[in-house]
C-alpha cells in the first residue's frame, strides 16, 4: 500500500516536471520563432498567434472537450494525471510568457527547443500523464481501426505543420516538422531510456556452445528453443537473448566466432518486464566456478564407479579361477560314473 501511494507521488511530482519543461521550451525557444508543436498545442500556438488571447488559457479551453469525452472511456487515474499535466503546463505557460527568450536564430531555437520540449513530454509520459488532446484522440481512433496511436498523431500533426506554412510561409512549417522529429527522438530516450534494449535470436547447430560463450562473456542467460530446418530437416538450437545496444557488437563478434553458419536476428526491445536480465559478474563467475566443482564431484563420481565395477569384475574373475579345478573335477567323476555305469 505505501509503495503504492510512493509511486503514485513520485508518478505526479514527474509530470509536473515534465510539463513545466515544456512549456519552457514552448515560451522561450519556439513560439516566439514561430515554430509550433504539434497536437491542440500546435493549434493554439497557431490560433494565439492571430488573436488576443493567452496561449495557456487555449490550450484549456481545446483540451476540455477531449477530456470530457475521456472520462467514461480510459482510467480514472490516467485522467487525473493528463488533467495535473495540463493544468501546470497551461499555468507555467503563463508564468514563461513575460521572459526574453533563449535565442532569435530559427535553427537553434528548432535543435534546442526540441530537445527541451521532448525531455518535458517524455517526462510527463514516463509520469502516466498526457499533455495533448490529441493523444486521446489517437487512443479512440485505434481502438476503432487498424492505426496505431502514434500513427493518427503524426496524421493530424503532419496537417497543422502544413496549415502553418501556408499560413507563416514554407520556413515555419519546415522548421516546425524538424523539431517534431527531434522532440520524438528526445521522447523515447527519455521515456523508455538510454539503454534500449535488444532481443537477439540465434539459430545454430552449436547451441549450447553459443550460449556458454554468451553466459560467460556477457553474464546474460539464454532461453533455448528447439526447432527444426525446413530444408535440411535437421535439428537446430534457437537461443533467445536479451542484451543492451552496447553489447550488440560483441554478441555478433563471438557468434562468428563461434559458428560462422548461425542465422541471427536483432530487433528492438520496447519493454522489460522481470527482473532476470543480467546477473552480475561477481554471480557469473560463481556460477561458473559451482558448475566447474559439480563437474569435478562427477568425475570423481564416475571414476569411483568405474573403479568398482572393475574391482567387481576382478573378483568375479578370481572366483571363476577358484572354481576352474572344483569344476574339473566334478566333470572327472561324472565321466568316471558313466564308464562305470557303461561297463
Amino acid at each position: 500500500m505505501k509503495s503504492g501511494i510512493k509511486n503514485d507521488i513520485l508518478s505526479i511530482l514527474t509530470i509536473v516536471l515534465g510539463a513545466a519543461i515544456a512549456a519552457f521550451s514552448i515560451e522561450e525557444f519556439l513560439s516566439p520563432n514561430r515554430i509550433f508543436d504539434g497536437g491542440i498545442t500546435g493549434v493554439s500556438m497557431i490560433l494565439t498567434s492571430k488573436l488576443t488571447v493567452n496561449l495557456g488559457l487555449m490550450v484549456i479551453i481545446l483540451n476540455i472537450p477531449f477530456l470530457i469525452a475521456a472520462l467514461k472511456q480510459l482510467g480514472k487515474k490516467f485522467i487525473v494525471k493528463t488533467v495535473t499535466a495540463m493544468t501546470v503546463f497551461s499555468v507555467t505557460l503563463g508564468f514563461f510568457e513575460p521572459m526574453q527568450r533563449i535565442t532569435d536564430d530559427s535553427l537553434l531555437a528548432t535543435v534546442f527547443g526540441g530537445v527541451v520540449l521532448g525531455i518535458g513530454v517524455g517526462l510527463v509520459l514516463r509520469g502516466g500523464g498526457c499533455l495533448d488532446g490529441t493523444e486521446i484522440v489517437g487512443i479512440f481512433v485505434s481502438r476503432k481501426t487498424s492505426l496505431s496511436v502514434g500513427r493518427v498523431v503524426l496524421m493530424i500533426n503532419v496537417v497543422i505543420y502544413l496549415i502553418a506554412g501556408l499560413i507563416f510561409g514554407i520556413e515555419s512549417g519546415l522548421y516546425s516538422m524538424l523539431m517534431y522529429f527531434i522532440t520524438s527522438k528526445v521522447i523515447d530516450i527519455v521515456e523508455l531510456g538510454l539503454e534500449q534494449a535488444k532481443a537477439v535470436m540465434i539459430i545454430t547447430d552449436q547451441g549450447e556452445e553459443v550460449a556458454e560463450d554468451i553466459y560467460e562473456k556477457l553474464g546474460r542467460t539464454v532461453t533455448f528453443i528447439r526447432g527444426e530446418g525446413l530444408v535440411s530437416g535437421t535439428n537446430k538450437d534457437i537461443l533467445y537473448c536479451v542484451v543492451t545496444r552496447a553489447e550488440i557488437a560483441e554478441v555478433r563478434n563471438l557468434v562468428r566466432d563461434m559458428d560462422c553458419s548461425a542465422f541471427t536476428t536483432i530487433t528492438d526491445v520496447s519493454e522489460i518486464i522481470g527482473t532476470h536480465i543480467k546477473r552480475s559478474a561477481a554471480s557469473v563467475l560463481a556460477a561458473i566456478e559451482k558448475d566447474d566443482e559439480e563437474d569435478a564431484l562427477m568425475k570423481k563420481l564416475e571414476e569411483e564407479a568405474a573403479a568398482k565395477l572393475k574391482g567387481s569384475a576382478a573378483v568375479s574373475e578370481k572366483t571363476d579361477k577358484e572354481a576352474e579345478p572344483e569344476k574339473k573335477e566334478n566333470a572327472a567323476n561324472t565321466e568316471k560314473h558313466e564308464e562305470e555305469i557303461n561297463g
